[in-house]
């Protein structure tokens, strides 16, 4: 019954399924696994995200690898079951109706997380709003504030008419849910019967309010001028009242609404938790580093290994650890039974000639600058004495926001280094980046590589996900990494966490440090000694896979700020 539901848990992207375009990344990927870890835990919540009718966008390269974009088409029946409860919110002073579509998450156990996406395309409503929950981060600054009212506030009333009266917390997953403190404060001051907030108000919104913040880069914290603020919510006492503290110079900062009005924040990594506290002092910012739901991210092959020597790996994701005596001919006949089925997506999709024997680097991000795509092709021609050692081949994919041009040029910039390489390195980049193609690519190649710019990368969660799959990343220290590297054991490191707190961008001795790491440690060690590259892959598995996976994260979450 919705009374028995004490969490409500508010996403503006939440990636369940790949044929469900509700997620661009990994924001969205992370709330998916978060909710199916609390339905296998039988965690009482309900989440709330909208409805996204078009999508992110369907990414197309054309022959330069330059990035074009289309709407996602896709029958919503199909996916999610259309529920008769209505509610309305109001933008610039007009009434606009909202209604959901719900999609079960089903736990281990049969316990079900129901999932409301919030949808604005009915007949009553006016046309300039009947989109507005179309498009995943698109539009102007009009259309994402509006798209936030709707999330926040429409979604704190959406669940009130569904009979959701029994919530204790509120979880805001960044700050495009931070609107909903509005609508809890408007509930207490008319439970009170008042017409204004008093210190009670915002007391008890506090003691209700989880925020977890994802990202150290400035573009990642949704900012709008109090103009178009008043425009589209008219004016609120809430902002009168704490607009030293939600605004500056004119501007609402919606991660300074979460983190004002919440008893509990965290960042989603200890570094992370570090550069958040030195980013918005003097709040107090927590820490839960994120995870991977591991039965959604481990490939068939391993399900059939785990299942046979680790029965229960499901339910206990801990038992993981017992992953070091697992027999290594079925952990490389598994990996190559993964590979096998990447090597072959890649050459029928790219016609890139790839070769199953071959040592295979991964990379699939976000394209943008930070991110850093291209720095293992920095400096060709040493790339080139690496790979004359033993050969190597690489797969890319990513997508760039419509709005990055920097990122469209990262891509395009790969497809240029991609030609010149062609007769020392074979390179793939893979169109349409999706939860489908990470699961492929995640188990499918032989290391995962990540090389953002510190300390940039708040958590990061692919190589999580490799790691499931015994394979071992080579990355930057920064986010999960340097939590989960064990230099030689777990996998390998590009350079050093010396606590910078500040972004430092160094590329050529980071890649300096790549390519040292390639020529005189992986390389020799693919093809001159499998003994111990499998050792590495048993700990990847056995430490990073029973550790960074959202039954923990989930834990962690209940322990510190659920059930306080």
């Amino acid at each position: 019954m919705p009374d028995h539901r004490t969490i409500a848990y508010f996403s503006m992207e939440v990636g369940l399924e790949a044929g469900l375009p509700t997620y661009s990344g990994g924001l969205g990927v992370l709330a998916g696994d978060m909710i199916r870890s609390a339905a296998d835990l039988k965690i009482p919540l309900v989440a709330v995200t909208l409805l996204h009718r078009k999508g992110y966008f369907h990414q197309k390269l054309d022959e330069n690898g330059w990035q074009s974009e289309e709407p996602v088409e896709w029958v919503v029946e199909d996916y999610v079951h259309a529920i008769p409860e209505r509610t309305v919110v109001m933008l610039e002073g007009q009434t606009v109706q909202l209604r959901a579509w719900c999609y079960n998450v089903e736990g281990l156990s049969g316990f079900t997380v129901p999932v409301y996406f919030l949808d604005a395309d009915l007949p009553d409503n006016p046309d300039w709003c009947r989109s507005l929950t179309d498009v995943l981060y698109g539009g102007d600054a009009y259309y994402r504030l509006c798209q936030e009212v709707i999330l926040g506030i429409g979604g704190v009333k959406m669940l009130r008419a569904l009979g959701y009266t029994a919530i204790e917390r509120f979880h805001m997953n960044e700050g495009h849910a931070s609107l909903l403190t509005l609508a809890l404060l408007e509930e207490h001051v008319h439970q009170a019967g008042r017409e204004t907030i008093d210190h009670d108000d915002i007391k008890a919104v506090r003691q209700q309010c989880v925020f977890t913040t994802h990202t150290p880069v400035p573009a990642g914290h949704d900012q709008f001028p109090m103009d178009l603020v008043h425009r589209v919510l008219g004016s609120h006492e809430a902002f009168d009242r704490m607009e030293a503290i939600f605004c500056c110079d004119g501007v609402l900062n919606m991660t300074f609404v979460g983190l004002s009005l919440s008893h509990y924040v965290n960042g989603v990594a200890k570094k992370h938790g570090e550069v958040a506290r030195h980013m918005f002092a003097p709040y107090l910012i927590d820490s839960i580093t994120n995870g991977v739901h591991v039965g959604t991210w481990t490939a068939p092959p391993f399900h059939t290994l785990y299942d046979r020597h680790m029965p229960g790996w499901r339910e206990d994701n801990f038992s993981l650890r017992y992953a070091l005596n697992l027999p290594k001919h079925d952990v490389w006949a598994a990996h190559m039974a993964c590979k096998r089925q990447l090597i072959s997506h890649v050459n029928r999709e790219t016609h890139a000639g790839m070769d199953v024997d071959v040592l295979t680097l991964g990379f699939a991000r976000r394209a943008t600058a930070y991110k850093r795509a291209d720095l293992l092709l920095w400096d060709l021609e040493r790339l080139k004495a690496v790979a004359a050692l033993g050969k190597l081949q690489v797969v890319y994919a990513g997508k760039a926001h419509p709005h990055d041009h920097g990122g469209k040029e990262l891509i395009a910039h790969i497809y240029r280094l991609k030609a010149v390489l062609n007769n020392d390195i074979k390179i793939a980049y893979l169109a349409n980046y999706d939860m489908a193609l990470g699961k492929l690519m995640t188990a499918g190649t032989d290391v995962w590589l990540n090389t953002p710019q510190p300390p940039l990368e708040a958590s990061g969660t692919s190589g999580m996900k490799a790691a499931l799959n015994g394979v071992p990343s080579l990355s930057i220290l920064d986010g999960w990494w340097i939590e989960g590297c064990i230099e030689g054991i777990t996998g390998w490191a590009i350079g050093d966490d010396h606590g910078h707190l500040e972004p430092r961008d160094d590329p050529a001795r980071d890649a300096t440090v790549l390519y040292d790491k390639l020529e005189r440690v992986i390389v020799p060690m693919f093809y001159g000694d499998r003994e111990g590259f499998l050792q590495i892959m048993l700990h990847a598995i056995a430490l990073n896979g029973s550790f960074f996976n959202t039954q923990r994260m989930m834990q962690q979450y209940v322990i510190k700020a659920y059930f306080l």
